[in-house]
């Protein structure tokens, strides 16, 4: 399965956001810290901040930060909110559709890795790694390696 570069994009906000959680933070920042269009993040944030995955401050001091503890925000919550579907295969004008059992196995397949990504954090993908994250971000209060 390829995950689309929207659901990439908000994962890499989200980790942004996480190794600074109650710090307010600007789209403009993170898309210069991932080298990215920042046109590409407004929309991808915009729909985060409606989720309730990032809330945002308005005026010259404003910016976004998570809305809630990196601990409880799942990976498979984000995917699920930011993947369009989940069709593996288009099934409905197959000929052997009836009697074939490759949709079973895809279905089971993808709820095993739905299951691997529910049983991470976000703060599983940045805690141990904060300081690393920060410096190559260039987040400052980052110490030099």
């Amino acid at each position: 399965m390829k995950l689309t570069r929207y659901t990439d994009y908000a994962l890499r906000v989200l980790m942004h956001l996480a190794v600074q959680p109650r710090q307010l933070t600007s789209i403009s920042t993170i898309a210069r810290s991932y080298g990215i269009s920042q046109n590409h993040l407004v929309k991808v944030v915009q729909d985060l901040r409606v989720a309730g995955f990032v809330e945002a401050a308005r005026g010259r001091t404003g910016g976004i930060r998570l809305a809630r503890p990196p601990e409880e925000i799942r990976l498979g919550e984000v995917v699920r909110h930011t993947e369009e579907g989940f069709d593996l295969v288009n099934c409905a004008s197959c000929l052997i559709a009836p009697a074939c059992a490759l949709t079973g196995a895809l279905h089971q397949a993808l709820g095993a890795f739905m299951a691997v990504l529910d049983g991470y954090t976000i703060a599983d993908l940045t805690n141990t790694r904060s300081e690393a994250l920060r410096r190559l971000l260039a987040i400052p209060g980052a110490q030099a390696a």
